[in-house]
């Protein structure tokens, strides 16, 4: 009797568990579409996106290409449209472009591209600075000694990304101005710093430094005024 009674448990058992499948058949499917669905939109997804990225990366070596040529029209509105529409990375890249070839034309022009690009909040601050140490190059002439000293120390600081090219630029401008001792120490800071690479440390021990052993004279005659 209790086997024929454990049988019978166990049928009723069977009973309600295909009920509950039968009942819950249809929200299960519709649940693993959903899944499939997902799963299916994120992969379309990276497919267009690399679809995406590769055509704009072609059309910004093309752009490149035309500005090496000269062509500085076609450049010009090939990045600007990249710049409206491009992913993310690309509009980056075109504007800083956009920018350096507006101030090949014209430096004034080319550091408001850069300073706009540099008050951007929504850009990285890596970028961010590095567009403000490009304007502040295109507007040295323009700057005084000490106005150029407060833009640029902050991007000299250590452990900043430009610290090696901001450091450089401080110390031209210190030269210019006729700071001899103030361009010594920023050209120092370049020698005593480890990741110098090769190339700049030579140009500071080699061109540089001569210009402040010279003093003054000799360092107002080889700076551009």
């Amino acid at each position: 009797m209790t086997d024929i009674f454990r049988e019978i448990d166990e049928d009723l058992r069977r009973d309600r568990y295909s009920q509950l499948l039968r009942r819950l058949a249809p929200l299960l499917i519709a649940a693993i579409v959903l899944i499939l669905a997902g799963v299916g939109g994120w992969q379309a997804w990276r497919w267009f996106g690399r679809q995406s990225a590769e055509a704009t990366g072609a059309r910004f070596e093309q752009a490149l290409q035309a500005a090496r040529e000269n062509n500085l029209a076609d450049a010009e509105q090939a990045l600007t449209a990249i710049a409206g529409e491009g992913p993310a990375g690309y509009r980056l890249l075109a504007r800083l472009r956009l920018a350096s070839i507006a101030g090949a034309k014209d430096a004034q022009a080319g550091a408001a591209a850069f300073t706009a690009i540099a008050d951007d909040g929504g850009m990285d601050a890596v970028w961010r600075d590095l567009a403000r140490l490009r304007a502040t190059m295109l507007r040295i002439d323009t700057l005084s000694p000490d106005e150029a000293q407060a833009i640029l120390q902050p991007l000299a600081a250590p452990g900043r990304t430009w610290r090696l090219s901001a450091l450089e630029t401080l110390g031209l401008a210190a030269l210019q101005a006729g700071k001899i001792e103030d361009a010594g120490r920023w050209f120092d800071q370049i020698l005593t710093d480890s990741t110098a690479p090769a190339s700049l440390r030579q140009r500071v021990e080699s061109v540089y430094m001569a210009l402040v052993a010279g003093g003054p004279a000799q360092a107002s005659a080889a700076t551009p005024n």
